[in-house]
């Protein structure tokens, strides 16, 4: 599709209001493989009039379609390996010694951020069921969330294709947290009573959240311009107590937004504990 610089410049702006997603001209081709059949199917004839028709109050539906089409939903279980292995042999058994003499020494609440397709969330189901032997008997619970209606419909049903179950789980961990159906694989029901999924834009408040233990925000920072990351990493702070624990990305470093965002490393793994400094809590 031919368009002007104005045209390509209008939906940029509306999606990144939309999903955070940032993008520039170089990224058409892009824009062009997700949105055209988009066009197509609602007989819309330039970007320009999707992103005008998309605005109106009543396109939520349209609105949802762009957010499933241009949001990245690239995922497999324990994806990177090595925050996983820090979450099974520092940060959990660190986190189980610090709720020792609290009101609630078995409550676990975790949050996955932007779950995709469900394979993290379920990742860290294994790791807890693999780390505390009676784990049914704790108060745990994983929210899972994400601004893809469409990832988190299959998210929820926890039915995986025999390609994306190959990718990344051992055949212990296959044989024993999942179901075989023949052509597909299903989630036991015990990991999937463990998360709740919901559909969450994180550009929106965190109304009703937390306070969550751990954090999982991996590999969706990127995608955002750098107020938008603060933003978002800021009211995350808000919603994690002092002891608190956040995962990104491994190429999302947290740095330049400030000295509570300290790395910490263990298992080759970077997770930060921004409420925490020397000498008593940050205040965000």
């Amino acid at each position: 599709m031919t368009c002007s610089n104005n045209e390509i410049a209008e939906l940029i702006t509306f999606i990144q209001k939309l999903c955070g997603v940032c993008l520039n001209e170089s990224k058409l081709y892009l824009l062009e493989t997700r949105l055209d059949d988009i066009l197509k199917r609602h007989n819309i004839a330039s970007y320009q009039e999707l992103a005008r028709r998309a605005a109106s109050p009543g396109a939520a539906r349209l609105r949802q379609e762009i957010i499933d089409a241009i949001t990245t939903r690239e995922t497999l279980f324990f994806r990177d390996e090595s925050p996983f292995q820090a979450l099974q042999h520092k940060v959990l058994p660190e986190l189980i010694d610090l709720k020792q003499n609290t009101p609630f020494p078995r409550r676990i609440r975790i949050w996955s951020a932007a779950c995709s397709t469900g394979q993290e969330p379920y990742s860290i189901a294994i790791v807890l069921r693999e780390t505390i032997p009676n784990v049914d008997a704790w108060d745990v619970q994983i929210l899972a969330t994400d601004i893809s209606q469409e990832a988190i419909a299959k998210a929820s049903r926890g039915e995986y294709e025999p390609f994306e179950i190959q990718r990344g789980l051992s055949p212990r961990l296959l044989n024993q947290y999942f179901v075989n159906q023949g052509s597909s694989w299903r989630v036991r029901d015990e990991l999937r009573w463990m998360i709740k999924f919901e559909q969450r834009n994180l550009l929106e408040p965190f109304v009703g959240l937390g306070p969550f233990d751990i954090v999982f925000c991996r590999n969706v920072l990127i995608y955002f311009d750098k107020p938008t990351r603060k933003d978002v990493l800021l009211r995350i702070c808000k919603v994690m107590p002092q002891h608190g624990y956040l995962f990104v990305g491994s190429s999302e470093y947290l740095g330049e937004f400030g000295p509570q965002f300290r790395p910490q490393h263990h298992c080759r793994a970077v997770y930060y504990r921004p409420n925490l400094v020397a000498g008593g809590v940050v205040r965000v």
